[in-house]
C-alpha cells in the first residue's frame, strides 16, 4: 500500500543549516513541518500543536533530547519520537529507547533514509490478520493497542507497536529484511541494530514469548501451540 498521509512533524535541532535541510526534505513530501531549536522552544510548540511525529536532536542549549523524551513519556505524551544524533554507539541507542524513543537516526544521514524513517513512523497499520493475541497471562489488543500482562497494562512505543503489528499481519514468519521494510521503510545497518534493541525490549516488557526467533529466518508472533 503506498503511504500518502501528510504527517504533522515536530523538528527540534539547534543547527540552522540542518534544521533548514531538514525542513526542505521533509515538507518536500508533503508534510506541515514546524521547528524548535531549543528544550523552551520545544515545550512551547507542544502546547500549539500536536505533532504525528517529533524528530528530536539530543545536544540542545539548554537540556538534553533524553530529558525531554522522558518528560514527555511521563505527561502521557506518546507522539512517535526519532532521534536525530552523532551519538549512534549501541549504549546511546538503549538509552533512546529506554526513555521513551522510536527510533535512531545517525548523523551524517541520508536524507532518502530519514525520510523512510519518518514515513513509517507515521504510517498506522488499518488492518490485521487477528484483532487480539492470547499468550498464557499476556493480552495483546491490536485495534485498540493495549497490552495487559497479570491484567496490568503494559506501555509501548509507537516503534514497539508497529513492530508487533507488521508480525501480526503475517502468519507465518517474518524474514528479517521485509521487517525492517515494514516498520522502517529500509532494510538499512542501522535499522538493523535498533530492531535487536527493540526485540528485546519488547521481550523484556511482555515475555519471552512474545515474539519467536527463527534463526536464518526471521521473527513470528508467539504462540501457546506447543
Amino acid at each position: 500500500m503506498a503511504y500518502t498521509s501528510r504527517v504533522q512533524l515536530l523538528v527540534i535541532d539547534d543547527d540552522p543549516e540542518l534544521q533548514s535541510l531538514l525542513l526542505r526534505a521533509l515538507a518536500g513530501d508533503g508534510h506541515a513541518v514546524n521547528s524548535a531549536g531549543s528544550v523552551a522552544a520545544a515545550r512551547q510548540m507542544l502546547l500549539q500543536h500536536k505533532p504525528d511525529v517529533i524528530v528530536l536532536d539530543l545536544g540542545l542549549p539548554d537540556g538534553n533530547g533524553f530529558e525531554l523524551c522522558r518528560e514527555l513519556r511521563e505527561r502521557g505524551n506518546r507522539t512517535p519520537i526519532l532521534f536525530l544524533t552523532a551519538r549512534s554507539e549501541v549504549a546511546h541507542r538503549i538509552e533512546g529507547f529506554e526513555s521513551g524513543g522510536d527510533d535512531f537516526l545517525g548523523k551524517p544521514f541520508a536524507v532518502a533514509e530519514l525520510r523512510a524513517r519518518v514515513r513509517a513512523l507515521g504510517r498506522r497499520a488499518t488492518s490485521f490478520a487477528a484483532t487480539r493475541i492470547v499468550l498464557d497471562d499476556l493480552t495483546i489488543d491490536l485495534s485498540a493497542r493495549c497490552a495487559l500482562k497479570s491484567k496490568q497494562e503494559v506501555t509501548l512505543t509507537a516503534r514497539e507497536w508497529a513492530i508487533i503489528e507488521a508480525l501480526a499481519q503475517k502468519k507465518h514468519v517474518v524474514p528479517h529484511v521485509d521487517l525492517l521494510e515494514m516498520v522502517w521503510g529500509e532494510a538499512t545497518d542501522s535499522a538493523r541494530s535498533s530492531l535487536e534493541v527493540l526485540i528485546a525490549r519488547i521481550r523484556r516488557k511482555l515475555g519471552s514469548q512474545v515474539i519467536r526467533t527463527l534463526r536464518g529466518e526471521g521473527y513470528a508472533i508467539g504462540t501457546n501451540e506447543p
